[in-house]
């Protein structure tokens, strides 16, 4: 293997690594062994969802407890309004503005990093009792505040930092090494639900078949794609004869991928992390409906999967810009005319896929509810904890193994998509 793309393996796992070790640095005037113990006994609820994407650090309450979903709200925010501002998806699109564009995501994450940790600040004052050693509430709470807020940016950054010179998306890697770390504790967690007899032999097996199938299902999905035949003409080929030209257009049933499930995630664990840190008796019947184990979130989950994966498709896919690409290239779809046509084709069929993709992601995504209820499984042997990590773990071989051929074939120029 190439030493560059090793050098950028080990830097992933170097920050990954450094990822970890941030999740066991507490904030500053906190009991951890009385909060990881009333953690233990809410493992099975909004707490437990919120605990296993930070990849355990709520139950040390460390300092990047609210893990990387500030980033992610705020990423959704900026997404909503570029869709609905044409200069903010200008500003998207044009690399110089592009900074700009990252910076105000950023100042977006400061402001809802702030609100999250002070909710969650209050939360653990009134909910867990003798978990804070300093007398002054305030003082507890500025503490927090600042300390999560810190963690939160340099979550951020480590991100940042694993996508532009590691291998994959950061964001996702971040997610990922914390649902995967939260895994064997999992694991040991439902032994010891078998042990106490509380899940039979019979259940365990039946989890472990269910696992089994939820990867597979995945995996089928996830490599399935649509493939447009595409012809070029005669002189293009003879002009393009040592050129690798693609004969067709690739259209993935997921067009999505892992962004929906993330997203709407991020969106319902917002709202729970403010409310529940309230003492009015609304606002706690309010985050009871939204409570994991109920069936307005797993409703609201399904609701909100469907609507990102529409959403998000329509920003990584557009046909007419790759309708222009393959006029300009000398590219056709047998029987339709380039240009319009050729978009309006394409369209179509991404419309047709996503509609499957979505419905594929929504079902995925409410499993977890499904076997909490029927088998009192946790929520890491839930379809969202699967989903992210087999969609991560695939698309970070596919770009390993894309900077495998891009090593191989440096002088390689890919006429097409």
């Amino acid at each position: 293997m190439n030493k560059v793309i090793v050098n950028k393996i080990l830097i992933t796992f170097a920050f990954l690594l450094a990822y970890r070790v941030l999740a066991y640095v507490p904030v500053p005037g906190v009991d951890a062994t009385v909060i990881k113990s009333f953690f233990d006994s809410n493992s099975n609820n909004a707490l437990g969802l919120f605990n296993m994407f930070s990849g355990n650090a709520v139950e040390r309450f460390s300092i990047i407890s609210l893990g990387i979903m500030p980033y992610i709200t705020a990423s959704i925010i900026m997404e909503l309004l570029a869709a609905t501002f044409p200069s903010l998806a200008k500003m998207k699109k044009e690399r110089d503005s592009m900074m700009k564009y990252m910076q105000i995501v950023r100042y977006f994450t400061v402001v809802i990093t702030i609100v999250q940790s002070i909710g969650v600040s209050f939360g653990i004052r009134s909910g867990i009792e003798g978990a804070i050693l300093i007398d002054d509430i305030y003082l507890f709470v500025l503490v927090s505040a600042i300390s999560m807020l810190a963690g939160t940016m340099i979550l951020m950054w480590i991100g940042e930092q694993i996508t532009q010179k590691g291998i994959g998306n950061g964001i996702s890697l971040i997610i990922f090494a914390g649902i995967v770390s939260s895994i064997p504790s999992a694991i040991g967690g439902t032994f010891s639900l078998v042990n106490t007899n509380e899940i039979s032999y019979i259940e365990l097996i039946g989890i472990v078949l269910i696992i089994v199938a939820t990867i597979l299902a995945i995996i089928y999905v996830e490599l399935g794609e649509r493939r447009i035949g595409v012809s070029y003409a005669r002189k293009v080929l003879m002009k393009n004869q040592n050129k690798r030209i693609m004969n067709y257009i690739p259209i993935k049933l997921n067009l999505s991928g892992v962004i929906p499930p993330i997203f709407a995630s991020a969106l319902l664990m917002f709202p729970l992390t403010v409310l529940q840190a309230s003492d009015n008796e609304i606002i706690k019947t309010i985050a009871d409906y939204l409570n994991p184990n109920g069936v307005l979130h797993h409703l609201l989950m399904f609701i909100l999967v469907i609507f990102f994966a529409y959403f998000y498709s329509s920003i990584v896919f557009n046909a007419k810009d790759i309708s222009e690409n393959l006029k300009r290239q000398g590219g056709f779809i047998p029987g339709i005319t380039p240009g319009q046509k050729t978009a309006d084709l394409l369209t179509q069929i991404a419309s047709r896929l996503t509609l499957f993709g979505a419905l594929y992601l929504a079902i995925i995504s409410t499993l977890p509810w499904l076997l909490v209820k029927s088998m009192g499984v946790p929520f890491y042997f839930g379809g969202t904890a699967v989903l992210i990590v087999v969609q991560v773990a695939l698309d970070t071989m596919r770009k390993i193994q894309a900077q495998i051929v891009m090593s191989r074939y440096q002088t390689l120029s890919a006429v097409g998509l």
